[in-house]
């Protein structure tokens, strides 16, 4: 009866095993035999108890494996299953042959459907990385901005720039062998930061035009780094990136600017490197997020405009080594007073620069580079109402210099004088304008000595709020205090008196009516 039994199920088992469908486990067998190979395979088996099963006349192979929990023996059938993880038998190819598994196994690019590049945007993001090509290699990459990395500060060059993203970094170098590296390191010679690449506008997809390319323009770039007397001259020691974007169009223009350094020593020299990315565009917003409704509040940014076109208030702000940035800049926040300072390097100007160059520049430099104009009265200004904007006054230097031939009168202090004043309730008053001013102090300049000048920038606030005075006929608090220490003593004395008096002729009184009414 067992027999038959064990039979039955084995006809069934096989039954599985023909339709397709056996039970996944784990074959210890297999996976030690294929371990040797590198890896393990997974088989697909049908498993029954091997006590039901006297005897085995299945073609395909058995095996007999212990149960989870290692109590009993299962029984199990491997199917043929062309499905299982390792790699077939392969084919003998002919010559004939060729052309048809070529075109049936053949891609257009070595990289697997999972590991093709996702699509891109038909524009850039705020902080997407920007786009390069290298037209000689077909190569798309990314700009770079390094950053420093670890308590050491050393520079990591595989940051990409963010769009939109304006921001300074700065990071450490160190050279094992000056006079090689000096030759050979990329990072110090100008050159490949704006040499065989272009910018993309927008990020594109398909083939790369010549339209969609924009060239990176250099700024007076300096020669190639060269070793001279134990000393590596034209090291790059600071990048400046200004890019020029316009909405969804992309980046319209990109220049580059440099400042070089040397470095003198073999093992173990450093340099110190600092990158600026710069976003600016063309087309100004005429609105700007409120300052105050409408009065201003104290923290929010002062807000200005030129020719419609709406800004906030900025001052000069100072690098990690103490030079003027270009273009990054504090902005001048209501009801705080604020002194910056920083030097601002002429070297690359004093030769080839007049006095009226040179004043511009640091025109330029003290007051940013979009000129002020107007500042809003108050918080919530729109650029289309007149009445809501006062002219900024705006008293500029003499040019003459006094007892000196080869000196020019610059500005080295710009000093912004602001007056305001409270309106409205009391009990909630508003903060407005009344005025404002950019008085410019300055120095002689004696060519060609100086070629570091150092600038400041003072913000101050002044209240003119004229309080009203208080209001008259109110009642006011009249306070008495007693002549001496006896004196609710001697009013407590006085009423006693008083109230025994009036007890007297009340009596009196009594009597005499009693008298006559009984007689």
């Amino acid at each position: 009866m067992s027999g038959a039994r064990g039979r039955l199920l084995l006809a069934l088992l096989l039954a599985r095993v023909a339709a397709g469908s056996p039970a996944r486990l784990r074959d210890p067998g297999a996976a030690a035999s294929a371990r040797l190979a590198g890896g393990s395979r997974s088989a697909g088996q049908v498993c029954v108890e091997k006590s039901i099963i006297f005897r085995a006349n299945t073609p395909y192979p058995t095996d007999i494996i212990t149960a989870p929990g290692g109590r009993d023996l299962l029984f199990c059938v491997q199917p043929d299953d062309s499905n299982l993880n390792y790699f077939q038998q392969p084919q003998h190819i002919k010559e004939s042959d060729f052309l048809k598994f070529s075109e049936k196994y053949g891609r257009h690019s070595f990289l697997t459907l999972s590991q093709a590049q996702p699509s891109l945007s038909a524009f850039y993001r705020a902080g997407d990385p920007i786009l390069t090509y290298f037209d000689s290699s077909s190569v798309l990459s990314t700009l770079r901005q390094p950053v420093r990395m670890g308590a050491s500060g050393l520079c990591v060059d595989g940051n990409p720039a963010g769009f939109l993203d304006s921001k300074s970094t700065s990071c450490t170098r160190i050279f094992v062998n000056l006079s090689k590296s000096c030759i050979t390191d990329p990072a110090l010679d100008a050159a490949s930061y704006y040499r065989d690449f272009t910018v993309l506008k927008v990020p594109i997809n398909g083939t790369i035009v010549q339209s969609m390319q924009v060239k990176i323009t250099p700024v007076a770039p300096p020669g190639a780094p060269y070793m001279k007397d134990n000393t590596c001259n034209n090291v790059v020691s600071e990048v400046v990136y200004e890019i020029e974007f316009n909405s969804t169009h992309g980046i319209q223009s990109v220049s580059v600017q440099f400042k070089v350094t040397s470095i003198t020593g073999d093992s173990g020299s450093s340099l110190q490197q600092h990158f600026t990315l710069h976003f600016w565009t063309r087309t100004l917003s005429h609105t700007l997020p409120r300052s105050g409704n409408p009065g201003y509040i104290v923290g929010a940014p002062l807000l200005i405009a030129n020719g419609g076109a709406m800004q906030h208030m900025t001052i000069l702000q100072s690098q990690g080594d103490g030079s003027c940035s270009q273009f990054l800049r504090h902005k001048v926040r209501f009801g705080r007073n604020m002194r910056t300072g920083c030097k601002l390097n002429l070297s690359q100007i004093l030769e080839e620069s007049d006095c009226n160059s040179i004043q511009e520049k640091l025109y330029k430099a003290l007051q940013g580079m979009n000129r002020a104009g107007d500042l809003a009265i108050v918080g919530s200004a729109h650029s289309s109402r007149a009445e809501e904007w006062t002219t900024i006054l705006i008293q500029n230097c003499s040019v003459q210099a006094v007892n000196c031939t080869s000196c020019c009168m610059v500005p080295v202090t710009l000093e912004i004088q602001i007056l305001w004043t409270k309106e409205g309730l009391l009990s909630n008053p508003q903060a407005q304008m009344l005025g404002a001013r950019y008085f410019y102090q300055c120095q002689p300049l004696k060519f060609p000595s100086m070629s570091v000048v150092p600038l400041t920038t003072v913000v101050t606030f002044t209240d003119m709020t004229e309080w009203p005075e208080a209001p008259r006929g109110q009642p006011r608090t009249y306070w008495k205090l007693p002549f001496d220490f006896f004196f609710p003593f001697k009013v407590a004395l006085t009423e006693e008196r008083s109230y025994r008096s009036d007890l007297v002729g009340c009596f009196l009184l009594i009597l005499i009516l009693s008298s006559i009414f009984c007689f």
